[in-house]
């Protein structure tokens, strides 16, 4: 008998509450089947472990450098690697009419000389001697700033140390070359350079110049030599943290290229 003739045959009405109960035996028996020999679900607290659990290709290249060194070493390089910025003159163009408004904003009252300077300290705080960055001995300028600019070549110099460790490139710090100028500051410097401006920004204490051709390596006095780093390195490490700062808003940023320094001013 075809299988056709046979399922005509348990349609008629006298074999229909045979063919319906077979079927809901067969579909009981199945679930129960099912519910014994299937595999428990998991909770969301064990669904969230195996996503931990599981990872990424990313992830499992991190934990494997941190068991190969030489695999560390690579991709940190990867990670990290020195991209300095497009173009110096238009990455920092600010020029002093744009500075100049932020340092009247922020800044003190000009100071007229150097006896002057030691009445108005309570203005300003010293910025001589700071673990993240180097002042130069300074003829036309005082070790003096008002604290929002203080504060902020504290944190470029952190900055810089950060971003040196990440890159694998031995520390150094950064070498501030001048600072606030009294009047008299100014005055002297014109006479032996045309192009100092009479109102400077420096004159406000919210000014720096920081050198982008030497850098002061950070190294124990007994201990070996750091090895060397070309400056054209330190200078694009450098390029990347001050873009940083310029971009969040933190200061202004003028590329100078025949002082050989980065001039910006608190913002």
């Amino acid at each position: 008998m075809k299988w056709t003739d046979l399922l005509l045959k348990y349609l008629q009405p006298q074999y229909k509450h045979r063919f319906i109960l077979g079927f809901v035996v067969v579909v009981v028996s199945l679930a129960v089947i099912k519910r014994f020999t299937s595999e428990p679900q998991q909770t969301s607290a064990e669904v969230s472990v195996n996503k931990v659990n599981s990872l990424s290709s990313e992830e499992k290249r991190i934990e494997e450098a941190h068991e190969h060194p030489e695999v560390a070493r690579r991709w940190k390089d990867k990670k990290h690697r020195i991209l300095s910025v497009s173009s110096f003159k238009n990455t920092f163009p600010d020029m002093n009419d744009v500075q100049l408004v932020a340092a009247k904003r922020y800044g003190v009252k000009p100071v007229r000389n150097r006896a002057e300077a030691e009445h108005r300290m309570k203005e300003l705080v010293y910025v001589g001697s700071d673990p993240y960055f180097h002042v130069d001995p300074l003829n036309t300028s005082i070790p003096y700033l008002v604290p929002r600019a203080a504060v902020l070549v504290h944190d470029i110099g952190r900055a810089f140390f950060d971003s040196l460790y990440v890159k694998g490139i031995p520390l150094h710090k950064i070498i501030v070359t001048s600072v606030t100028r009294t009047k008299d500051d100014i005055a002297r410097l014109q006479r032996g350079n045309g192009n100092a401006t009479e109102n400077s920004c420096h004159l406000y204490g919210t000014t720096v110049d920081i050198c982008y051709n030497r850098y002061k390596t950070v190294e124990p006095e007994d201990g070996p030599s750091r090895r060397a780093v070309r400056n054209d390195s330190l200078k694009w490490v450098l390029s990347e943290v001050l873009r940083d700062f310029r971009q969040s808003g933190r200061c202004y940023v003028k590329y100078e290229v025949k002082q050989g320094c980065f001039h910006l001013t608190v913002n």
